[in-house]
């Protein structure tokens, strides 16, 4: 027989809802952070030999968090509807360290934006200056881009390119904004989860008491 009433019974129902929803957003997750990670482009750029991997740092937090979302949804789903205080006391302070793994991600990708970018463009300048052709002419190719414009072998004038720099820069701003829109968005959403699971965790523990 189930242990809460009323309202309470209402609640329950929303947080199962809740953690199927969350269980969704916890695949979402983990695919926005696979395919941040196996993305051909970002794939090629990155994984050469002394190439810079702080980008990687939060695709690693996001497809972890993601996976770990996926359990702890199908768990939190369980505890609801077992009115386990055991289960949802579990599921609330499992939010609580993806919830700091997601804002961590989220600021992460926000704070060391500049870095990132900057990082990149040195390791391209660094190829063009030693003469690597081979780095050089993936990042021309994957970006679409010609060299550095403060290099010897500059764009030339009329090409309808943009040079490396400006490429880089727009390329992998773009992906540091999915990680940090998705971190914080998803971090939101599990603050309603907690309120649910401790309002119907602490339902549970006064309706034992009544009885």
């Amino acid at each position: 027989m189930s242990k809460v009433q009323g309202g309470m019974k209402c609640v329950k129902y929303l947080l199962f809802v809740f953690n199927f929803i969350f269980w969704l957003s916890g695949s979402l997750v983990l695919a926005v952070g696979l395919w941040l990670r196996f993305d051909p482009n970002t794939d090629k750029l990155l994984t050469q030999n002394d190439a810079p991997e702080h980008f990687f740092i939060a695709v690693y937090i996001l497809i972890g968090a993601g996976g770990v979302m996926m359990l702890v949804g199908f768990f939190g789903c369980f505890g609801a509807v077992r009115e386990s205080q055991c289960l949802l006391g579990s599921f609330f302070a499992c939010l609580l360290v993806i919830f700091g793994a997601e804002v961590a991600a989220g600021v992460f990708g926000f704070l060391n934006k500049d870095k990132i970018i900057k990082d990149v463009k040195e390791y391209y300048s660094s190829a063009v200056n030693s003469g690597n052709v081979t780095i050089v002419s993936l990042y021309q190719e994957v970006l679409d881009c010609c060299r550095l414009l403060d290099s010897s072998d500059s764009c030339r004038d009329g090409s309808s390119k943009r040079d490396c720099a400006n490429a880089i820069e727009d390329f992998f701003t773009d992906k540091l904004f999915i990680i940090g829109y998705v971190g914080i968005g998803i971090a939101g959403i599990m603050i309603i989860g907690m309120i649910f699971s401790m309002v119907l965790c602490c339902a549970i523990r006064n309706s034992r008491e009544v009885i």
